[in-house]
């Protein structure tokens, strides 16, 4: 059987929700056809390995003293990435019987650090297959300006935005709030580069704006500024694949949404009348808004060259469809929109496996040997004109 490392945590706001998305895929993995192995990324940077960690108490308590640290590298054999045991008594490396040897990397990540490309770039280095988009898709997914204007030169609707860095907010407080005023109030303030809600706040009136920013700032240096639909509906829709060869999922409209669903909505508030539900599968949009939608999300997944599996998510007003933003790695990888639509989690978690492995196209060149330094002349002696 392979060895699948699902990694979780990170030094990340997201933390916490990583480590809800790594223990349900753990869950419904294909025991008989793969052997997972939890990966926790610690707030401070360690990897750690061990049984204990696919019990979410461990992380209730955090106790992770029955843990081992690994060091990520490349392995003996190709296209793996072996775990070795960390040992500070030993040196560095201890080379034991139980170091892991992985086939491939789900990272169950979410945020800064793991889910922009840093991460990718670690598991792109060692040359093990992952899941999920790659490093530029990843970068791109996570720095919403960016996305914007990638998804603008697409030629994707979207809200109107400002964006400025916190340095010109430092230097040019009354510019920056004077440009932002000109979408008109309210305004929606967002950090660039987070999810999950994190740092998002609406403002009505100058005061509330420039209260929004400092909140921003303190999680980003790249601020978003977008104009704020009163009366609009937050439609998301998945889309699983590689390169042009994808498919949707059924489209979600998240119950009671208000501009933006706060952190403790999606992930800590659990309370529920006996008729009501946190989402409406499918969406109550007609056919032909549901048809632009998939378009939509179908065309944002592909001008980023995400991979794996992604979330995008909508503002509808009236008939006017926008593109709000895309998700490289959803919380709980979305399984809640597959299965409406035919695929159950322990699927949707295996054809992820088969696009990593699909994606790391093993054919390509990556060195290039001229022997140039043996054909350049010595410098020793060499004038300089």
């Amino acid at each position: 059987m392979e060895n699948i490392g699902i990694i979780i945590g990170g030094e990340s706001v997201e933390h916490e929700v990583s480590i809800i998305t790594g223990l349900q895929i753990y869950d419904n993995i294909d025991k008989s056809k793969y052997n997972p192995y939890m990966i926790y990324i610690t707030k401070d940077g360690k990897w750690l390995t061990g049984e204990i960690l696919k019990d979410i108490q461990i992380y209730k308590n955090k106790d992770y003293s029955n843990t081992e640290e690994r060091i990520p590298w490349k392995s003996p054999n190709k296209n793996k990435m072996i775990l070795i045991h960390r040992d500070d008594k030993k040196g560095l490396f201890s080379k034991k019987k139980n170091d892991i040897e992985i086939d491939v990397v789900i990272p169950a990540t979410h945020g800064t650090g793991v889910e922009d490309g840093i991460l990718q770039g670690i598991l792109e280095n060692i040359g093990v297959p992952y899941a999920f988009s790659d490093v530029k898709a990843s970068a791109l997914g996570m720095d919403k300006v960016i996305m914007k204007k990638v998804f603008r030169d697409e030629g994707l609707p979207m809200v109107p935005y400002k964006w400025f860095y916190k340095s010109d907010f430092i230097k040019n407080k009354k510019e920056v709030l004077k440009e932002s005023e000109k979408l008109g109030y309210p305004l929606i303030v967002k950090p660039s580069n987070l999810g999950s809600s994190i740092g998002i706040t609406k403002a009505n009136n100058r005061e509330e704006l420039e209260e929004s920013i400092n909140v921003a700032v303190s999680y980003d240096k790249k601020i978003i500024v977008e104009k704020c639909l009163e009366r609009a509906r937050e439609i998301n829709c998945a889309v699983l694949g590689y390169e042009k060869d994808v498919v949707v999922s059924k489209c979600e409209e998240p119950v009671g949404w208000k501009e933006f669903l706060k952190y403790e909505d999606k992930y800590v508030n659990k309370t529920k009348t006996k008729n009501d539900s946190k989402r409406v599968i499918p969406a109550d949009i007609s056919e032909e808004i549901k048809n632009q939608i998939e378009n939509f999300a179908k065309k944002a997944f592909i001008s980023i060259n995400a991979s794996g599996a992604a979330r995008i998510d909508f503002l509808l007003e009236g008939d006017n469809v926008y593109v709000n933003e895309i998700n490289t790695i959803p919380g709980s990888v979305s399984f809640y929109l597959w299965e409406p639509s035919g695929i159950d989690f322990k699927d949707l978690i295996n054809e992820l496996i088969v696009i990593a492995k699909k994606k790391q196209d093993v054919s390509l060149i990556k060195t290039y040997d001229v022997d140039l330094l043996n054909k350049m002349a010595s410098s020793k002696g060499a004038k300089r004109e």
